[in-house]
């Protein structure tokens, strides 16, 4: 087969409360993230926003521990996933590139252009794909990959998604289980899947699949989990005035307690990793929620981290990969239609939804208010009462 290697992709997090303003100046001075009539002004308004948002942004970094555990569970899947590989007879090596902090997806691909591999698996740890997700790195490696004529004549192959891989869909719902059995009724525990949210218009205008997947997935993990336990699907970490996809965490959590539920099993659905949405948003902001709707037995999934089954799973999806027909960069970063941003004009200007996976939602409120009284002298924020 040759020497191979896997790239996992990932999106990054500040590993200590001093890395929290760069994380956010990298995340922000991203054309990708968020669109500007006026390119000069990505990096200042990146330097702006940063530096005026810091400071909030470290106050839920603490609530965790000061950082993000991002880069450490990420290196120990790569390792856990290492072994694996090797137990089953394939000497792989691991890299991983991280799109908004270190190592950066520009830092892993020098490393193995530097290893020379033979084939190169490049391997998202979304299991859904989402065009603000796995495909704003997927956009990022194809520009790599257009520069460097070494990497032109590197063999690879892409997996896209991979929400109904078996081991993937088992680990998950073993994960479920042991949650539910904690419960005094097991069968009385209330499933609920909160899943990262998009603006509706990614799925409708641009022809993103990410519901969709997202939509199987948890029937899927329903059915491996065969218990007949009630669930929820809902989405969290919405941001502005533009719709999202619903229903909402936040809303959904509170009918939930109107009807008369006690019972919650929160599964973290997007992540395959601890991170501030699960650590902070889930266990904190949402378990609070829980309790003032009258939830008072509100239990979280863990996230896959280092699971033995999802490790073998990810070896699987590597090896199955290599011995299936490559699937390039170009064809997996096209989108269906053209995305429409807020607000409508000549040109177009907007945030993706990567830009709050990290926390970046504190500062996308602060940046699109910003924008508004820079380019039509209005506040935005304070208009929808999101600013006071």
């Amino acid at each position: 087969m040759g020497r191979v290697g896997v790239l996992l992709l990932n999106l990054g997090g500040p590993d200590k409360l001093e890395d929290v303003g760069p994380f956010l100046y990298n995340l922000f001075s991203d054309p990708e993230i968020i669109r500007l009539p006026f390119p000069w002004l990505q990096k200042p308004l990146a330097w702006f926003i940063a530096t005026r948002r810091t400071k909030r942004s470290q106050e839920n970094y603490k609530k965790i521990g000061g950082g993000s555990p991002l880069r450490r569970i990420t290196e120990a899947q790569g390792q856990a996933l290492k072994e694996q590989l090797q137990a089953m007879g394939e000497d792989a090596e691991i890299y991983i590139g991280m799109r908004y902090w270190h190592p950066y997806t520009e830092e892993a691909i020098a490393r193995l252009t530097q290893d020379q591999v033979d084939e190169l698996v490049i391997l998202p740890l979304y299991p859904q794909f989402s065009i603000s997700t796995s495909g704003s790195s997927f956009r990022l490696l194809e520009q790599i990959w257009k520069t460097d004529p070494k990497l032109q004549a590197q063999k690879y192959t892409v997996i896209s998604s991979w929400y109904k891989q078996p081991g993937y869909l088992q680990a998950m719902a073993e994960l479920i289980a042991q949650e539910l059995d904690q419960l005094e009724n097991p069968e009385q525990g209330h499933v609920f899947f909160s899943a990262h949210g998009v603006p509706k218009s990614y799925v409708e205008e641009a022809g993103d699949p990410y519901q969709q997947e997202i939509e199987e997935c948890t029937e899927l993990i329903m059915r491996t989990l065969n218990r007949p336990n009630a669930y929820t699907l809902a989405y969290q970490s919405r941001v502005g005035p533009v719709e999202w996809l619903r229903p909402y965490t936040e809303d959904a959590i509170v009918e939930l307690g109107e009807q008369g539920i006690q019972d919650l099993v929160v599964v973290p659905i997007s992540f395959v990793s601890e991170h501030i949405e699960t650590l902070e948003e889930i266990d904190i902001e949402y378990r609070e929620l829980a309790e003032e709707a009258g939830i008072h037995n509100f239990r979280r999934v863990p996230a896959l981290n280092t699971h033995p089954v999802f490790i073998r799973a990810l070896a699987d999806l590597a090896l199955d990969a290599i011995k299936s027909p490559p699937l390039e960069l170009s064809q997996v970063t096209q989108m269906k239609k053209k995305v429409k941003m807020y607000p409508p004009e000549s040109w177009e200007w907007g945030i993706t939804t990567s830009a709050e996976v990290w926390n970046g939602r504190i500062a996308m409120l602060g940046f699109i208010a910003l924008v508004f009284e820079l380019l039509t002298g209005h506040g935005l924020l304070h208009a929808v009462g999101l600013l006071h």
